[in-house]
């Protein structure tokens, strides 16, 4: 089968031809009919905590038609995505197949498809995986679509984290895929005001496009708090950092409303300082963001399914497996990109 493989630090993606999976034990290989590229992808072929193993094929959001199966339960032909999450990861959950202290993407033990070297993932033709981590998709929904559900998921997370309520005045700071699956879900909550700041200008208008209430320009706007208020009213009570840069967490601090909560979905991978005082004299509320529960799939495609969210347009690219490695190198350094998403069978 074809492959795109990642070859070391530095040097670009490469197409190969690999050994097509073989079937053990409840496993189910799936032909890839969409994939996303995600900015955890990049990171691992970076150096640093992420970087995986010259030979890994990275791709943890996919979605495509079961080819064969090991597991009755879960039969060819089904159209599915799969939480890339394994279950069992250690000794004391791999006989039940899930993690017995409810830890999910927590556990330490953690291992996912795409992200470690012994489990290739979907930047190929086809992909295996565990068919306990299958989720069939509706009729409804395309594969590209069902491709879109992890980092949909990481969004539905962080906003069930922040306990977005009807009528909540919502900032969020970047509008990458991440932030704008944010915006989706807090107007599906009922927030009253969604005002999105981002420095590039095509994800400004993608995030009118998702539904925001309006937008900031931190360029233009050098005091974030006093832009959203002529905005909004008042500042935030809900504030979302989905950039992942040093210096965020404390501008998030100090354009936040008295008891308002903040939530980080950036992954910052430098040192970062905040003032904790000026936190204090609000009582804000810090809480960090990682990932998703696996139910969260099923929740995502149920919304999907019955058009409560329509992130269509946050597809900006469509590549081939052949053009995926110039594509990965453009995303180090994006300029109109949110999400793309390779075709391995075009």
């Amino acid at each position: 089968m074809k492959a795109v493989v990642f070859e070391g630090p530095g040097l670009p993606l490469k197409l190969r031809e690999l050994a097509a999976p073989s079937l053990g034990t409840n496993e189910v290989i799936v032909k890839v009919e969409a994939c996303g590229i995600c900015g955890s992808d990049l990171h691992a072929t970076e150096p640093g905590p992420f970087l995986q193993a010259p030979g890994a094929v990275l791709g943890h959001e996919f979605a495509g038609t079961i080819v064969a199966s090991s597991d009755p339960a879960v039969p060819e032909g089904l159209r599915a995505t799969a939480v890339p999450v394994n279950v069992g990861g250690c000794d004391a959950c791999r006989e039940s197949g899930s993690c017995q202290k409810g830890l999910g993407i927590l556990c330490p033990s953690r291992r996912i498809t795409g992200l470690n070297r012994d489990l290739p993932g979907a930047y190929a033709e086809y992909v295996k995986v565990d068919s306990r981590q299958i989720v069939p998709l509706p009729d409804r929904v395309s594969f590209e679509s069902g491709a879109l559900a992890e980092p949909l998921a990481v969004g539905l997370h962080a906003v069930d984290l922040a306990g977005v309520q009807p009528g909540a005045r919502v900032l969020v700071i970047g509008a990458g895929f991440i932030g704008l699956s944010v915006v989706l879900f807090a107007k599906l909550r009922g927030a009253a005001s969604v005002v999105v700041s981002e420095r590039a200008s095509a994800r400004r208008e993608a995030a009118r496009a998702a539904g925001a209430d309006d937008i900031i320009d931190p360029l233009a706007e050098a005091d974030l708090k006093a832009a959203f208020v002529a905005r909004a009213g008042e500042a935030p009570d809900v504030i979302f950092e989905c950039v992942g840069a040093p210096g965020v967490i404390q501008t998030c601090i100090d354009a936040a409303a008295p008891r308002a909560t903040l939530v980080v979905v950036g992954v910052c991978l430098k040192e970062d300082a905040i003032w904790p005082a000026r936190a204090v004299h609000k009582e804000l509320k810090l809480q960090f963001a990682m990932g998703y529960a696996a139910a969260d799939f099923a929740r995502v495609l149920d919304f999907l399914d019955r058009g409560e969210i329509v992130p269509d347009n946050l597809v900006t690219d469509r590549v081939s497996l052949s053009e995926l490695p110039n594509a990965f190198e453009a995303l180090r350094r994006p300029e109109g990109q949110i999400k793309v998403i390779i075709t391995p069978s075009n």
